[in-house]
């Protein structure tokens, strides 16, 4: 499997706030976003705001104390076929899986799994978004 895009998610208590923050503070390039989620363009990756609560409640665990740190990696790939295999590829690897490979509230489909220090990464098919050109070796 080859990367397509690397994602930083961010869990915030204010979206409106962080995202006021990320685009005028910092000047990042903020993309078209659907409702309760603010991408931004980081040249290469990209950085998304999301409430707290909703990304602990997407990844199945607890939004305070050990359940969810406030952020996660996310690593999106082009097929629901690809989100198991990347999931299976990272368990057998050292990971624990978290959330087994499902449908998402949103309309993609991913799973959840903690890398052997604890991160939390999300691998996720959004049928909804262009994730990058075809790789010149595909």
């Amino acid at each position: 499997m080859n990367p397509r895009i690397s994602m930083v998610a961010l869990g915030v208590a204010d979206l409106d706030r962080a995202r006021e923050f990320y685009e005028t503070g910092l000047g990042l390039p903020r993309l078209d976003s659907p409702p309760g989620v603010v991408f931004f363009n980081l040249n290469g990756t990209w950085l998304g705001l999301s409430e707290r609560k909703a990304l602990a409640r997407d990844a199945g665990v607890p939004a305070e104390g050990s359940g969810y740190a406030g952020f996660n990696l996310a690593h999106n790939v082009r097929t629901e076929a690809e989100v198991e295999q990347v999931a299976e590829a990272a368990v057998a690897a050292g990971a624990t899986l978290v959330k087994p490979p499902s449908r998402a509230e949103w309309g993609g489909y991913h799973a959840y799994f903690s890398d052997p220090d604890g991160h939390l990464w999300e691998i996720a098919h959004n049928p909804f978004a262009w994730i990058g050109p075809e790789d010149a070796a595909e």
